[in-house]
């Protein structure tokens, strides 16, 4: 048999299966120099590649307010530990989470419908970052619609007897759900000032009117009565007062000296979805940073 001259054999081409984890870093602190430099070279120091990047300095409150979004190989540890010694150094509270993560989230009704067959629409079918873990109602009359999007749902009636045994039950629903975040969609009870502060900055509400005109019961038939030219909607979060925490989102639609009250609840209605479905989506993707009575939202 003739010599046979072979090539060396060569090592395996290195694998590019393994991509960079996309994180996204909320933080509040101070206002003073130096924060951004700090973070981004944080960042950089981890082979971290920075995809959006937001910030807003309040001079009315002092303090500073980053979003950040950062394509890293650098595991959540590292990252973390890295991210905690900035932190230190600026006063900073801080959160990270993987971008597009869905955060679990915990619904409560009443009789209204559309609030809640939107976001389970958009959940479904726009990618909407939640993951809905149930559906609670006071009353039973939405189960059979949760049920058809593979919902569970939990009836838990509210008197003014058994008001306190209600909540202890939707505490007990959130702890063993591991929920997030509790989403009030158009749910006509009033949380107490304990449950308020248990659960403060995890949940929102949409209230049917542009806030803070017509607070409380019946705001269509109020505007109606003053001849608004405007309607609108308001989310926001869900604090011991009354309709007056802090503002996610609004919008409005005008209205003539024609339209009947039902005319405005049903318009109203489209405004209430669509503001309350922002609300959600922007407190999922992190864009929402609590400032005292305000908030600032990263669009």
């Amino acid at each position: 048999m003739a010599d046979v001259t072979t090539e060396p054999t060569q090592p395996p081409a290195p694998t590019t299966d393994h991509r960079p984890t996309e994180w996204v870093l909320t933080l509040s602190c101070p206002d003073r120099p130096g924060i951004v430099h700090a973070v981004s070279g944080m960042l950089a120091q981890h082979d971290g590649n920075i995809t959006e990047s937001q910030q807003f300095g309040n001079p009315g409150s002092g303090l500073f307010f980053m979003r950040v979004q950062v394509e890293t190989h650098a595991a959540r540890e590292e990252l973390a530990a890295a991210i905690g010694e900035v932190a230190d150094r600026f006063e900073m509270t801080w959160t990270l989470d993987v971008v597009g993560r869905p955060v679990r989230t915990l619904i409560m009704v009443s009789k209204a419908a559309h609030c809640l067959v939107d976001l389970l629409y958009r959940e479904r079918n726009q990618k909407m970052p939640v993951e809905i873990v149930g559906v609670v109602g006071n009353h039973p009359d939405l189960a059979e619609l949760a049920e058809f999007y593979g919902k569970p749902f939990h009836h838990v009636p509210v008197t003014a007897a058994t008001k306190s045994q209600a909540e202890d039950r939707l505490r007990e629903l959130v702890d063993r759900l591991d929920v997030e975040l509790v989403v009030l969609a158009r749910y006509m009870q009033i949380l107490s000032d304990d449950l308020c502060r248990d659960l403060a900055g995890h949940v929102i509400n949409i209230h049917h009117s542009f806030l803070p005109s017509f607070k409380g019961a019946r705001p269509y038939a109020q505007a109606h009565e003053r001849g608004v030219k405007l309607i609108g909607a308001t989310s926001h979060y869900v604090t011991g007062d009354l309709d007056e925490g802090p503002i996610i989102e609004q919008d409005v639609e005008r209205v003539d000296h024609s339209r009947a009250v039902s005319d405005l609840v049903a318009l109203g209605e489209d405004v209430e979805r669509r503001t309350l479905a922002r609300a959600v989506r922007w407190h999922a993707e992190h864009r929402v940073l609590l400032d005292g009575h305000r908030t600032v939202v990263f669009h």
